[in-house]
């Protein structure tokens, strides 16, 4: 965790910067927002930055904004200044921190702002076979392709190979292609020089520079603009990158590492991926098998979640009962690790009495629950659906359940937001109901 402290905390830098390192985080310093700025420009791995109230928080995050800088951003201050905390809510940060720190409270906000647990947790076979391969091809130099269901935990995947690399002692940086609109991935990865385009004010270097010498993610791959894709190539073959507004080519030593839940070799076919890239990036692939095909993990990691988050919300540890963990492995897990953690993580603050039981697993798409009656075929309650009406109706049960929320669907779906607005839009487009997005 790199946090960027910026101002003077009103004399509390020393301690928050204690905690923060306690915490397993790695603390830069800036008196002024310029100075700010300049880490920021020049490329260093920032994931959180915590600013003092007392300057100027709205032109701060105007700036990033204008100069396409993507860092979550929260205000600190004394408690007792309530006017200063609104406005520097109103101006975009993402929390306030009172002052002095409390530990626990900067705990859960590195905690909430990464929302990154590096650990790889296992108990599955076809897992550890996974974490073989993987091992044995980390130490190469060789591009790597991971493949899997939204959820499987390809990033947890792809540190657990930097890790393990020749490079491991250098950055790991990540880029969610999906998350990111396509007007500003290119600047993120290839970064721009000043007055490049407006707001430009100074240099910027991209992840790809950043990441020299080290490893780069590139999440959901797939979800990247063809055009962006043809400058990637170059990148990758040429070993360079043109940052925007740049007169000379910037030399980069870069290991690709690239993710994506869908099938690349039919995005190739319909030409939303190009072949050149793929082949580039497809050097070694390693497929992600879906939670409900390696069950020997799913009681394994709800342990793992429900001490996580017993922790995070200062709740006494309760095991899980033997009725709960059936439920658990009686469920297919549309939404992989990532709605398992969800399902824990809701279970955690819902029991009662002195033990996680059945009750409080609440599963977010019942009709997914496997049918344990003898006599019932592994085709029951789904024969005379295909595929596209099984997916189109888990997606509007699931928007009716968060009331409309299409964020928090997507999060329980396990699926970019952009492909959650193409998919109501295409049920739309054919005449289905899709509740109102909020």
């Amino acid at each position: 965790m790199e946090l960027l402290i910026v101002g003077t905390l009103d004399g509390q830098i020393g301690a928050a910067s204690k905690i923060a390192i306690e915490q397993g985080g790695h603390v830069s310093i800036a008196d002024k927002i310029e100075s700010a700025l300049d880490i920021l420009r020049s490329g260093k791995s920032v994931e959180l930055v915590m600013i003092d109230v007392k300057l100027d928080v709205h032109k701060f995050i105007s700036s990033l904004e204008q100069e396409r800088i993507n860092v979550l951003v929260v205000a600190a201050g004394v408690a007792n200044d309530p006017v200063l905390a609104v406005r520097a809510i109103k101006a975009g940060a993402r929390e306030y921190i009172p002052l002095p720190p409390d530990p626990e409270l900067i705990g859960a906000v590195l905690a909430a702002a990464t929302r990154e647990n590096h650990a790889l947790i296992y108990g599955d076979k076809k897992t550890e076979q996974v974490l073989k391969l993987a091992k044995q091809i980390a130490p190469s130099e060789a591009n790597i392709l991971l493949t899997g269901e939204s959820g499987t935990g390809k990033e947890i995947f792809s540190r657990f190979i930097h890790d393990n690399s020749k490079r491991a002692n250098k950055k790991f940086v990540a880029v969610n292609c999906a998350a990111i609109p396509e007007t500003l991935l290119e600047s993120e990865l290839f970064g721009y020089e000043k007055g490049a385009f407006t707001g430009a004010v100074a240099r910027r270097i991209g992840k790809f520079e950043e990441a020299s010498d080290g490893t780069l993610l590139l999440d959901e791959i797939s979800e990247m603009d063809i055009k962006i894709q043809a400058k990637l190539l170059r990148a990758i073959q040429e070993k360079e990158i043109d940052r925007i507004g740049g007169r000379a080519p910037v030399k980069v030593n870069t290991r690709i590492i690239a993710t994506s839940n869908r099938n690349l070799e039919e995005a190739v076919k319909n030409g939303t991926f190009r072949q050149d890239l793929y082949y580039r990036l497809n050097v070694v692939n390693i497929n992600i098998p879906p939670l409900k095909d390696r069950p020997g993990d799913i009681v394994v990691l709800a342990k793992h979640f429900a001490k996580k988050y017993s922790e995070l919300n200062d709740i006494p540890l309760k095991p899980i009962s033997k009725a709960a963990e059936e439920k658990l492995m009686n469920y297919l897990w549309p939404g992989n690790v990532r709605e398992l953690e969800n399902t824990v993580h809701r279970a955690v603050l819902l029991a009662g009495g002195t033990e996680i039981d059945d009750d409080a697993v609440i599963l977010n798409s019942p009709d997914a629950v496997i049918e344990k009656a003898e006599s019932a075929s592994p085709a029951d309650g789904f024969s005379g659906n295909t595929l596209a009406s099984m997916e189109r109706n888990l997606i509007i049960d699931t928007l009716k359940h968060t009331y409309g929320n299409r964020t928090t669907a997507a999060n329980i779906l396990g699926i970019s937001i952009r492909t959650l607005r193409n998919k109501l839009k295409q049920y739309q487009d054919e005449g289905f109901d899709v509740p109102e997005g909020l």
